[in-house]
């Protein structure tokens, strides 16, 4: 058994992980759980446990009657309630530590999505830091509904997007690295809601814009639209979609 006290560092690096895992696998045969404590010298009984110990202070998994475990540390605490709202800060420093303990350049590629864009303009910094935040944020969000697209439950992965709720050209940092600001949508269905031609309500059921609606109906549109009207999407395990964001969207981006 490991005694040893945790470092500030190695939860953090823990933190990310409990992000980006369902929370079930967290056991010490899942092969991420096992990566990461070889990269920080603990055993993948230690690390599934502090993701335990993460998930007590969950109240997403707590509304579904899922607990962790009991014994977490102040630090567990001090590390939640520091990055639990600032999800640009946890992804850049985490995915920073992830690379120095694998002795890899954070823009090299060996981190990050580079099918992932970042707009012009961007310094060198920034444009690392926008990558991170973006791959940090798909990955929360698509493990979070199981790879799966909320509306459909389409699994391919290359049909399948982290879609943002508030807009990412509108939203702050921590908002746009905000898994609760994230749902997981096939492309065609991520389309329509960027463009607000459908919408979910903060009851997660889905709404179809009159534009919509006042088209030539035909089978297509029925099937992938007017049928879908009230149907509930399916709710991730983690990150439930933060009412403020859907009534955001509600109000400011579907056409009604």
């Amino acid at each position: 058994m490991d005694n040893r006290r945790w470092t500030r560092e190695e939860e953090i690096v823990v933190l990310n992980l409990y992000c980006r895992i369902p929370f079930q696998r967290a056991t010490k045969t899942y092969g991420p759980v096992i990566e990461i404590a070889n990269l920080i010298g603990r055993t993948a009984s230690s690390v599934a446990m502090k993701i335990g110990n993460f998930g007590s202070f969950d109240a997403n998994l707590k509304s579904q009657g899922i607990v962790g475990l009991s014994n977490a540390s102040k630090l567990d605490k001090q590390i939640w309630d520091e990055f639990n709202n600032k999800w640009d800060e946890l992804a850049y420093l985490s995915e920073s530590l992830i690379s120095k303990l694998k002795r890899e350049k954070l823009d090299n590629g060996g981190t990050l999505n580079q099918t992932i864009s970042v707009p012009l303009g961007l310094d060198k910094i920034s444009a690392v830091k926008q990558r991170i935040n973006q791959k940090f944020f798909r990955e929360c969000v698509l493990c979070s509904y199981g790879c799966k697209c909320c509306i459909t439950g389409i699994t391919i992965p290359e049909l399948l997007i982290a879609s943002h709720i508030k807009p990412w050209s509108i939203a702050t940092e921590s908002e746009r690295t905000n898994p609760r600001n994230g749902i997981c949508l096939n492309a065609l269905h991520d389309r329509a809601f960027d463009k607000g031609l459908i919408t979910i309500t903060t009851d997660f059921k889905i709404k179809v814009s009159n534009k919509i609606k006042n088209a030539v109906s035909n089978e297509i549109l029925n099937k992938y639209f007017l049928g879908l009207e009230n149907t509930k999407i399916s709710l991730p395990d983690k990150f439930l979609p933060d009412k403020l964001f859907l009534e955001y969207h509600n109000d400011q981006i579907f056409l009604k």
